[in-house]
């Protein structure tokens, strides 16, 4: 089969198409053929070396397909189920092996694509908007890059719970896909913060959800409330440098945490939980999935590429 392998961690060049054995499932394992697999910045940051992997390795953490086998003591899923996964290395492949209870049913009416497009980022989203911290109506909630990923999928979820969004985007054209996912509000990152304040009274949001990280820190602890939490879920602009708790006082007694899915799908009851209420939001038409782009593996060097480059929008999509 063909697959994405990186044998040195670095840039996107480090990403080289290649033939490699086709993969075999172990006990508790299915293999999957893979039909369309989610392009994630976690991705980037195992291809970096950001979060180390022993190479050499095949990256990608989400993807859907057909099962094509299933290994020893396996139950409950079939060759010829349509599954989902996130969270499991090994999805840049035609062909990859999922742990049986991490694989995740596909309703009927949810095709591949809108399926690979919203499993990671979708349950990113359910777990900050109704976890970590769950949205209440009226809450003011500002939004960092609201035009991408999760960010589109976070602002619709935030108003389905009656939340106020105030998003934060970087261009017009992605102002208004913030605002057709349901922005109350839409800002530039210059000022955001002195914006933010205006917008509320002068009082803040209640929480601030960022998966920018170094270049939006200072303003999102000045955009909130007291007693409001940042929820930092990501950092594509880079790590946020050590700080002084001290700052979270002067702020007014703030909150901040660094949430990942895998401790709110840490069980299966919850995993499926997670997926089943976002895939049927996806079915029933009440949560839009914006897919940004399609590439042929053998180019996951460009979609890193444009993902890093800010030059896309929503779900980036690799097709084997």
């Amino acid at each position: 089969m063909h697959a994405i392998v990186v044998s040195d961690p670095g840039g996107s060049a480090a990403l080289a198409h290649a033939e490699v054995a086709d993969p075999v499932p172990g006990p508790g394992e299915v293999l999957v053929d893979v039909a369309a697999i989610g392009v994630n910045f976690i991705d980037v940051y195992h291809r970096e070396g950001r979060y180390p992997i022993p190479t050499p390795f095949i990256p990608g953490s989400e993807g859907v397909g057909v099962v094509a086998a299933v290994g020893p003591g396996v139950t409950g899923v079939a060759a010829g189920d349509r599954v989902g996964w996130q969270g499991v290395l090994g999805g840049y492949a035609e062909k990859a092996v999922v742990p049986a209870d991490r694989t995740i049913p596909l309703p009927d009416g949810i095709g591949f694509e809108p399926a690979a497009a919203v499993l990671l980022q979708g349950l990113t989203a359910h777990y900050l908007a109704t976890s970590t911290y769950a949205v209440r109506p009226g809450d003011d909630v500002l939004v960092h890059a609201a035009a991408g990923g999760v960010g589109l999928l976070l602002t619709q979820m935030v108003k389905l719970r009656g939340g106020r969004v105030i998003a934060t985007v970087s261009s017009a054209e992605k102002e208004k896909l913030a605002r057709d996912a349901g922005a109350d509000e839409v800002l530039r990152y210059e000022g955001f913060a002195d914006a933010v304040r205006g917008l509320t009274g002068g009082r803040g949001v209640h929480v601030v959800y960022d998966g920018v990280g170094a270049t939006t820190f200072d303003g999102s602890l000045a955009s909130l409330r007291p007693r409001g939490l940042l929820a930092l879920y990501g950092a594509s602009s880079g790590a946020v440098p050590p700080f002084d708790p001290q700052r979270l006082n002067a702020g007014g007694s703030l909150y901040i945490t660094r949430p990942t899915l895998a401790h709110y799908a840490a069980t299966r009851e919850e995993l499926l939980g997670r997926a089943e209420e976002v895939l049927g939001w996806v079915a029933s038409g009440e949560l839009n999935v914006h897919i940004g782009g399609r590439y042929p593996l053998a180019e996951a060097k460009r979609a890193h590429d444009d993902l890093e480059g800010r030059r896309t929008t929503g779900k980036l999509l690799l097709l084997p």
